[in-house]
């Protein structure tokens, strides 16, 4: 059942990212009709589709035939990964990655209220360490499936900047982590005892890495400007529980590069001491406090901490304080070397 699935989802995105928005034909009362029954091959359409491609286009500098042969050959299922239920899938050239957004406020605060902003902040920002979104789908009419949830109706088209990693020879020894501040409270990895929590489960909350990001004086203090700058757009949009993706790979092994324009993190910054590189994005700002079921979140957890005294979660949080936390965390891997 799963296979079939994603299966179904995969060829529901192919078909919508094949089609030019320009060429989207109205549908009649029968078709929608037949739409409204589909559990999970429902239709899908572009969203704000000209927006993205000046993005793409005059931002980025994504060339785009080559970004639409990115889809010529069906997407691949990467799997269902983390809490939020989300499902994953990438193009054959490994270029793009593809993510559902389950939650209804997930999508509308991305829908409603941040791609404007975003739009206009890549504009004026253009070497943001914000993860890049290529796309934005979602279904054109109500389905069963999106109804029972048991069809993701909305997804993100994003880049992926582990594109070249399936023709390194060196592979292996890419690293990668998804990094959040640790000091809030998780009840999945502070309730729950060890032995009753699944490993493969409590390893989706976040990673730790317990090494060092060792870069010059010059490099941090770059780096430190555009994270400065991304998360006081992030706090100024009231977004929370965004993570930092690092990846680490060997110096030795594929050189540095990206799709569309480069900067040095999503090439490959190449580490004082020569042995590595790293590439850094910034994840996952879909949650923000002023939608519903973030307000109904924090609400249950302030009313739980009159017993169990456990503090704020990432996702209860305000956007000032995991703002900063999350700056700490960042300078707290990172090792300055002349």
């Amino acid at each position: 059942m799963g296979r079939r699935r994603q299966a179904d989802i995969s060829r529901s995105i192919h078909r919508a990212l094949l089609r030019e928005p320009e060429h989207e034909r109205k549908t009649s009362l029968l078709s929608g009709l037949i739409a409204f029954f589909a559990i999970w091959k429902i239709r899908l359409v572009r969203i704000s589709a000209e927006l993205f491609r000046e993005l793409r286009n005059n931002v980025w500098e994504i060339n785009e035939n080559d970004y639409r042969a990115s889809f010529l050959d069906p997407i691949q299922p990467v799997g269902d990964l983390g809490f939020s239920g989300s499902t994953f899938f990438r193009t054959e050239n490994s270029n793009l990655l593809i993510k559902s957004l389950p939650r209804y406020s997930e999508y509308s605060f991305f829908r409603d209220d941040f791609l404007h902003p975003y739009y206009d902040y890549m504009q004026e920002n253009r070497d943001s360490l914000l993860v890049r979104i290529t796309d934005f789908l979602g279904s054109q009419h109500p389905a069963i499936g999106t109804i029972l949830k048991c069809t993701p109706s909305h997804h993100v088209i994003m880049e992926n900047i582990l594109h070249d990693r399936p023709r390194d020879p060196n592979s292996d020894r890419w690293e990668t982590y998804d990094l959040k501040p640790v000091s809030y409270f998780y009840p999945e990895r502070d309730l729950l005892p060890n032995q009753l929590t699944p490993k493969d489960a409590t390893s989706k909350l976040f990673d730790i890495f317990k090494d060092k990001i060792r870069i010059t004086k010059d490099q941090h203090r770059e780096l430190r400007r555009t994270i400065e700058s991304d998360l006081a757009f992030l706090q100024s949009m009231n977004a929370v529980d965004y993570s930092l993706f690092l990846v680490r790979y060997p110096a030795d092994g594929t050189p540095p590069k990206s799709v569309g324009r480069g900067n040095s993190w999503r090439q490959g910054v190449l580490s004082a001491d020569g042995q590595w590189r790293y590439r850094l994005v910034l994840l996952d700002f879909f949650w923000a406090k002023h939608k519903l079921q973030a307000q109904a979140m924090t609400g249950m957890i302030q009313t739980f901490n009159v017993i169990g005294r456990q503090g704020p979660m990432s996702i209860t949080t305000t956007a000032e304080e995991y703002r900063e936390k999350f700056m700490r965390m960042v300078d707290s891997i990172i090792e300055l070397k002349d």
